[in-house]
């Protein structure tokens, strides 16, 4: 009897589509767990605190963490607007805060105001394309999918701009975590600063550098030019146009500074080999580090992505808290009650080496007791999880973790 032969192109082949499919199939598994897990999600409760505002350097910096206090503060100040406007986000809703907003910003070019805006076009594909017409005297950029031509092949070009600012008459400037839309207005508990002084031009000069790279037919804005070069705040941005992505540099140069506590709260936790070892490390060299993520956020993908880190974590002597009840979508950080972040990066692939992202660093210690304060506000909405309960979880779970565990390069 002759036997087959034995081909290790057809058994590589068998066992990649076998994985393949075992992997299709958990995702599509997580997806209909969490449509009806969206659907049956009960309204958001969650503690909250009143804006409140921090003198720094030269001016100030107010501190919301609940969507409806924030913008109303936009709105007033778009209102109050008397030269020029700019803004960013990324997501921007066509619903009734969306509505506001555009109708807002419409009536401050009607009065003679000059309004700049840039929305990303991919975050943005399930909003219908006639909410983003404004009327002429209103420059309107999409940040495109891939920029055109050649560079669509060059990965530089495929960047999302994942940030959320807004720079009113140069003077005030908002930026953090909210996009804008009702949901995130009431249930979802997220960061965002309001500041002036100097660093309100590097905040806006953040925006004019993007604006005039940006591909199509709007008019270029001058650059800033009474920037400074004395301030506690500094403003870090991500720029994949030019492969510079220092905002993970300053994350872990300053978990390696830390010599009492870490405070983290992240929306997306999916961090690389590195950011591990400067938590784990200074775990073991006597750091406090307490970190918040979402117990369940609205990616069932990430989080579970997310999981697949725990077990490191808590070994390290990482403490893991999950938010409840709530999204929690802020991406900031606070070490050793003077060093702390605000900003629209959450620390994962996609922040920290791909997407556009801005954030304000500042060494002023009364900002840090102020995280300090909403982070012990966002404990008491929390769970912690230990290590021996994290270990016991199902075998499935277990497995489940594994299987996805190839798509963490990718987020």
């Amino acid at each position: 009897m002759r036997l087959p032969r034995f081909s290790l192109r057809r058994l590589l082949t068998r066992v990649t589509t076998a994985v393949l499919a075992v992997q299709g199939l958990t995702l599509a598994a997580l997806l209909l767990i969490d449509q009806r897990r969206k659907r049956l999600r009960a309204p958001a409760r969650f503690p909250k605190v009143q804006p409140a505002t921090i003198p720094v350097g030269d001016g100030d910096l107010t501190v919301f963490t609940y969507g409806q206090d924030l913008y109303d503060d936009m709105l007033q100040g778009i209102r109050a607007a008397r030269r020029r406007i700019v803004l960013v986000t990324f997501i921007w809703k066509g619903d009734r805060t969306g509505r506001a907003f555009k109708k807002a910003l419409i009536e401050a070019a009607d009065r003679g105001v000059e309004v700049c805006l840039v929305y990303d076009e991919f975050a943005n594909l399930v909003v219908p394309r006639p909410f983003f017409h404004f009327p002429p005297h209103v420059n309107v950029v999409r940040h495109p999918l891939v920029w055109g031509g050649l560079g669509m092949l060059n990965p530089r070009n495929l960047g999302r701009n994942h940030n959320k600012l807004m720079v009113v008459d140069s003077e005030q400037a908002w930026v953090g975590g909210y996009n804008i839309g009702s949901l995130y207005a009431t249930d979802w508990r997220d960061t965002h600063v309001r500041l002036t002084g100097h660093v309100v031009a590097d905040l806006e000069d953040a925006f004019i550098d993007h604006w005039n790279e940006l591909p199509g037919r709007h008019p270029a804005l001058p650059d800033v030019s009474t920037r400074s070069w004395h301030s506690p705040v500094r403003v870090v941005r991500n720029l994949p146009r030019r492969a510079l992505y220092p905002i993970r540099g300053m994350y872990l140069e300053a978990i390696d500074r830390a010599y009492h506590h870490i405070l983290l709260t992240h929306a997306y936790f999916i961090p690389d080999d590195d950011l591990i070892r400067a938590l784990t490390a200074a775990a073991q060299r006597g750091v406090e580090v307490k970190l918040i993520v979402p117990g369940q956020s609205n990616h069932i993908t990430a989080d579970w992505l997310s999981r697949g880190f725990y077990s490191q974590l808590l070994a390290g002597g990482v403490r893991l808290f999950l938010y409840q009840g709530a999204m929690v979508h802020a991406k900031t950080a606070t070490i050793d009650g003077t060093w702390s972040t605000i900003g629209t990066a959450n620390l994962d692939r996609l922040s920290l080496a791909g997407n556009y992202e801005l954030n304000v660093e500042l060494t002023e210690p009364a900002v840090a007791r102020k995280l300090e304060e909403v982070f012990a506000m966002d404990l008491t909405n929390c769970a912690e999880l230990t290590l021996e309960e994290w270990v016991r979880r199902p075998m499935m779970v277990k497995f489940s973790e594994t299987v996805l565990r190839p798509y963490r390069r990718f987020l």
